[in-house]
């Protein structure tokens, strides 16, 4: 039987170590890895981010997921007491080489970050030509 490759794990860092511009608590999202036959799919929640306070970047096999979230209260009102905390959200994973960077793509609705992580082809082998003289 064919040993199973995983194509991303899970950054051993802590948010805690990364130096922030905010003071805003940070959370790791919750996130669910499922793979299909043509890719792997993450799902993240974000609960109170929005498509545009999220940024998703790819640096050397790091694929990263930030999220600014801002506490939104109706203008009459001011809070007094919460038990539902507010914050950022960051994530890191380490991709190898079986994903096709340039085909990723994410979809953010009702909370959730989606991202399609398709898998690269396979790599054939090529005949080359030698040329003489």
């Amino acid at each position: 039987m064919a040993e199973k490759q995983v194509a991303i794990k899970k950054e051993p860092h802590e948010v805690k170590d990364i130096e922030r511009t905010r003071s805003n608590k940070v959370f790791i999202p919750a996130t669910d890895i499922m793979e299909t036959k043509d890719a792997i799919i993450l799902s993240a929640e974000m609960p109170g981010a929005d498509a545009a306070s999220i940024d998703v970047t790819l640096e050397n096999d790091v694929l990263t997921i930030q999220a600014h979230v801002e506490p939104q209260f109706p203008e009459e009102m001011t809070p007094l007491y919460r038990e539902y905390s507010i914050g950022d959200y960051q994530r890191s994973f380490t991709l190898n080489e079986h994903i096709d960077r340039d085909k990723i793509h994410a979809e953010f609705r009702n909370g959730i970050l989606t991202l399609n992580l398709p898998k690269a082809e396979p790599v054939k082998p090529k005949q080359i030509k030698v040329k003489s003289g």
